[in-house]
C-alpha cells in the first residue's frame, strides 16, 4: 500500500492506534467475503476445497486442520493456526487484529472471538468512526466451550478449558479452568483430572493406556 491515508488507517489499525475504516479496507474484508461465499457454500463433503479455500483465505495453517461450516471472519490474513486445529459450526473470528491459536486447539459451536472494538465516547464514535483492534492469543491444547465470547486483547494459555457461555475479558493463565460472565478462574488442572474425566466418571484403562503411549490423537 502506498503512504496515503489508506496505509496510514491500515497501520494505525495493526497498532492498537484508533483509525477509521477506508474504502481500500473495506475492499480487503470484501475480497475475504468472497473465499467465504465460496467456503460456506461447497459441500460438506468436499474436504479438499475446503483446505485449499482456508489456505488461500488465512495468515497461515499448520498440519491438520478443520473449520466446520459456516464459518465467519472480517480480513483473514491476521489469523493463524497451529497444527491439529479444529472448529465446530458457526466460529465468528473479528480479526481486525491478530489472532493466533497455538497447536491441538479445540473449537466449540457458536464460538466469536474479537480483536475489534469501538471508542466508548458517543461523539467521538459518531463524529469520526473511530475504531481498535487488540491482538488474541490462544495457547497450545486449549478447548474453548460452546458459545464463548472472548474480547480483544485477550490472551488463553496453554492446556486451559474454558466453560461454556463464557465472556472472556481478561487474559487466562495456563492449565486453568475458567468459566462465567465475565469469566474468571474456577481451578487449576491436578491429578484429579487425570483420573477422572467428569465428575466422578473414571478415565477408562484403554485411555490411560493411551495417555501412557505418548502419541497425539489427529482428527
Amino acid at each position: 500500500m502506498e503512504n496515503t491515508d489508506n496505509q496510514i488507517q491500515y497501520d494505525r489499525m495493526m497498532n492498537g492506534e484508533l483509525y477509521h475504516q477506508t474504502p481500500e479496507l473495506f475492499e480487503m474484508r470484501l475480497k475475504a467475503r468472497d473465499i467465504l461465499y465460496k467456503y460456506n457454500n461447497l459441500n460438506y463433503r468436499d474436504l479438499d476445497e475446503r483446505k485449499r479455500l482456508l489456505k488461500a483465505l488465512l495468515g497461515s495453517v499448520g498440519e491438520n486442520y478443520f473449520i466446520e461450516l459456516p464459518f465467519h471472519l472480517d480480513y483473514g490474513f491476521n489469523v493463524t493456526l497451529g497444527d491439529n486445529f479444529f472448529a465446530n459450526t458457526n466460529l465468528m473470528l473479528l480479526d481486525t487484529a491478530p489472532i493466533e491459536f497455538g497447536n491441538d486447539v479445540l473449537v466449540a459451536p457458536n464460538v466469536s472471538i474479537y480483536t475489534a472494538g469501538h471508542a466508548l465516547d458517543p461523539e467521538l464514535r459518531l463524529r469520526t468512526g473511530a475504531e481498535y483492534a487488540f491482538p488474541v492469543k490462544i495457547g497450545n491444547n486449549v478447548w474453548i466451550g460452546g458459545s464463548v465470547t472472548i474480547c480483544p486483547g485477550v490472551t488463553i494459555g496453554d492446556n486451559s478449558v474454558i466453560g461454556a457461555g463464557a465472556v472472556v475479558t481478561k487474559s487466562i493463565p495456563a492449565n486453568s479452568l475458567a468459566y462465567g460472565n465475565p469469566a474468571k478462574v474456577v481451578r487449576q488442572f491436578d491429578e484429579h483430572d487425570k483420573q477422572f474425566y467428569s465428575k466422578q466418571r473414571r478415565v477408562t484403562q484403554e485411555y490411560l493406556d493411551k495417555v501412557a503411549s505418548g502419541a497425539s490423537f489427529h482428527r
